[in-house]
């Protein structure tokens, strides 16, 4: 295991494009680390500055304390999985898993027991004398891993590993992915555009925006403390409902509705007056049920999804759409006019401007 450090570390390309902005990270040993963001948001470019395969422009990165910004790639002992599997298409499951111990040398002897060590941790133990070409995407998968793992590096780096897998097969190596870690207690950062892995794998989250840092916190601090609109509309599914209104009077109207911000804000609220102010709040935090220390909204309902247990609410509140989930049994019909409740503990203020949240 090793802990790692960013420092103010940048990325500029010679053609002056400026792909990561003053990055600074501290990453505890065994930590399972989940950079998340949208293409092109910088998290692969930052992965790569870290296994060495990408220069740093600016900024330093540290190993255990030491400097390594001028180290190789094969002198940071960090193992990499990347998303297209790199396997060798000549060589079986036991040769690709084996590979990077062959060429250290290590006896064959030593290479055969780790190597079974590591297919039955993968579930490979049957696959071994087969070639990539015979296997499935999700056990292609399982061998890149395998053939990362068994090196017993202290750094794992993981860049969209689940990618060209099926819902199904992401599934069960998302979970495959938790237990190895488990196993190996390996410092693991892990490069994803999708929330559910991210929130489903990691200790800590890094949400990334073009070539910026915009929050890093637990998946419970990014679910329910979010610190700008852009982190609480990509964590959760569906996303945040954001409903945007001018502040008269300390209540901010859209549509037919006016609520009372003092109610949320107290005092506050008058530091706003005039201004433009951005509700949110997610779709499972509503109520179909009067209550009184909630938000009442008065909507019209556009279009609904029955998913099994729940069903999705596609609505229109003043000029902005938003979407409730609720229990199947509470499906409504489409084109009705439909009044819901938000708590107030689980309303979000943003301001406009800066889309920062506001803190009350």
């Amino acid at each position: 295991m090793a802990y790692l450090t960013l420092k103010n570390v940048n990325k500029i390309y010679p053609n002056g494009f400026h792909a990561v902005h003053n990055f600074n990270l501290e990453i505890e040993k065994g930590e399972f680390i989940v950079f998340v963001g949208s293409s092109g948001c910088g998290k692969s470019t930052t992965l790569r500055m870290i296994a060495g395969l990408e220069d740093i422009s600016s900024g330093e990165f540290l190993i255990d304390g030491k400097r390594a910004n001028e180290m190789g790639p094969r002198e940071r002992e960090i193992a990499m999985v990347f998303q297209s599997y790199a396997l060798y298409p000549q060589m079986t499951v036991f040769d690709n898993i084996a590979f990077g111990l062959t060429l250290q040398g290590v006896d064959e002897d030593i290479i055969e027991e780790r190597v079974k060590k590591t297919a039955a941790i993968l579930g490979l133990t049957d696959y071994l004398d087969r070639l990539p070409r015979a296997l499935s995407g999700g056990q292609r998968q399982r061998v890149a891993i395998g053939r990362a793992i068994i090196r017993k590096v202290g750094v794992f780096l993981m860049d969209e590993p689940l990618s060209n897998l099926d819902a199904k097969q992401r599934v069960t190596m998302r979970y495959e992915i938790a237990q190895i870690h488990q196993e190996t207690g390996a410092t693991t950062i892990y490069v994803t555009h999708d929330q559910t892995e991210a929130m489903t794998l990691a200790d800590r989250i890094v949400v990334m925006k073009a070539g910026y840092i915009q929050q890093v916190g637990t998946p419970y601090q990014l679910y329910y403390e979010p610190e700008n609109i852009f982190v609480a509309g990509f964590i959760g599914e569906p996303p945040m409902n954001f409903i945007r209104g001018k502040v008269q009077g300390g209540a901010i109207t859209f549509g037919e509705n006016k609520l009372d911000l003092t109610r949320k804000m107290g005092a506050q609220a008058k530091a706003y007056e005039g201004k433009e102010i951005v509700l949110g709040f997610r779709p499972e935090h509503i109520s179909l049920q009067p209550r009184e220390d909630a938000y009442q909204i008065d909507s019209q309902v556009e279009l609904t999804e029955m998913l099994g247990d729940n069903t999705n609410i596609y609505i229109t509140a003043g000029q902005d759409q938003a979407i409730l989930k609720v229990d199947s049994h509470d499906t409504p019909e489409t084109d009705i006019p439909l009044t819901f409740y938000v708590p107030l503990e689980n309303v979000y203020l943003f301001d406009a401007e800066t889309e920062n949240r506001i803190h009350l």
